[in-house]
């Protein structure tokens, strides 16, 4: 089993005591068998199952016990591919079409936010873009040209503009409205209690082994425990890349974040409208607030594939974090009181793998590569209902495994 964090978590902490979930204890037929109870796993169950399929979801650990809970839980279009660098390497008709999806994920995630019983503070932000060098403007504006040709609602700051709502200048910004933060773990804990009640089936601590396809054409999933899951459809959602295509399609690298959420701040009023903020160079630093006047502050990405271990390499990391933040807002003085390291993926063309196994029909992958795969979960949701329903999704072209924008990579 993958590690996927090492440290101490924010966001289970701010949750009631969740539901837990018998393991799978008998054999059991359904339409579609969902394998991983994450952000993603949750959302496609959710939608399959209000869509009218039979869906048995089944997670090893417990539902939004692994990325999910050291998930920063920024939802923004913007991606960590820039648009004006997506249309060179997909074309426009293609890229556009991408980030308009991203941008219509947020709006589905509030929607479904907004109809759960639980708050699970889901809230509208804009976001502030920076550049972080004078040799990054150029890039920023051409990026701000090609959002405002694909209708997106940006405006572009300059160093006057900045300072003006903020306590730090920079070289310039884009603004992007209607993007959103949310508390993760909340979303997705409610969100499966929520498709329960719709009909959904979870087992949490069920380990699935390898599949196997029957002579009748459906499959049959076997758990370390010898039950066993008879489906017409299998979905893996499982963050990263499953044993069953190791190294065969997915062109992408797993790398280690670090994230810091500070004591609550006295004084956030210097911090305009509680913008969601990044910044042009790679690795990015980005940074929010929470409702209970928090700041999280994430960056410094390592060619790691492991979290880190070393309490004093995490801490070292952290007060490198905090330093960033009190650069740009002196006023915060509040010490880290939660600090983490966490696995995640980058694809090598910077798009999420969803579709179809070409080898193994009726087999799917969801796997959000990418820092924006709280959107990527419910766009792969979209994508997987139409494939399993017989239709063709229009995304589905530019994000399947075995796409052509990564032949030549």
């Amino acid at each position: 089993m993958k590690e996927l964090y090492t440290g101490k978590l924010y966001w289970p902490e701010t949750s009631r005591k969740t539901r837990e979930y018998e393991p799978l204890r008998e054999n059991k037929k359904t339409q579609v068998a969902i394998i991983g109870g994450g952000m993603t796993g949750t959302i496609c169950s959710s939608i399959l199952v209000k869509n009218g399929l039979s869906v048995v979801m089944l997670e090893r650990d417990r539902v939004a016990g692994g990325s999910t809970s050291a998930n920063t839980g920024l939802l923004q279009a913007g991606n960590d591919i820039m648009l004006c660098d997506l249309i060179k390497r997909i074309g426009e008709r293609d890229a556009a079409a991408f980030y308009r999806a991203c941008r219509e994920a947020i709006d589905m995630i509030a929607a479904e936010a907004n109809a759960l019983s639980v708050d699970v503070g889901f809230e509208r932000r804009s976001s502030l873009y920076f550049a972080s060098t004078e040799q990054h403007l150029p890039k920023l504006r051409q990026e701000y040209d090609a959002l405002k040709a694909c209708g997106f609602d940006v405006e572009f700051w300059l160093p006057g503009d900045i300072a003006e709502h903020f306590p730090f200048r920079k070289p310039g910004a884009i603004v992007s409205h209607g993007d959103a933060e949310i508390n993760p773990y909340r979303y997705v804990s409610a969100l499966a209690e929520d498709a329960v009640t719709a009909g959904l089936q979870i087992h949490e601590r069920t380990d699935v082994v390898p599949l196997h396809k029957a002579t009748d054409g459906k499959y049959h999933l076997r758990t370390t425990d010898g039950f066993e899951i008879e489906a017409e459809h299998v979905v893996y959602a499982v963050g990263y890349e499953p044993e069953e295509l190791r190294g065969q399609l997915i062109k992408a690298e797993l790398n280690r974040s670090f994230a810091v959420v500070t004591g609550v701040q006295p004084n956030l009023q210097s911090w305009h409208e509680r913008f969601l903020i990044w910044e042009t160079a790679r690795p990015y630093l980005y940074l929010r607030t929470t409702p209970d006047n928090r700041a999280i502050i994430g960056g410094l990405d390592e060619d790691s594939g492991q979290p880190l271990h070393s309490d004093a390499g995490r801490r070292k990391r952290s007060l490198r974090l905090l330093e960033k933040l009190g650069s740009l807002f002196p006023g915060l003085q509040a010490p880290a009181e939660y600090e983490w390291s966490a696995t995640f993926g980058e694809s090598r063309d910077g798009l999420p793998f969803i579709g179809e196994d070409p080898k193994w029909p009726k087999v799917y992958y969801c796997l959000g590569y990418g820092g924006n795969g709280t959107a990527y979960s419910m766009l792969a949701a979209h994508v997987l209902r139409d494939l399993i329903r017989g239709e063709q999704h229009p995304l589905s072209r530019i994000v399947k495994l075995d796409r052509p924008s990564l032949t030549s990579i």
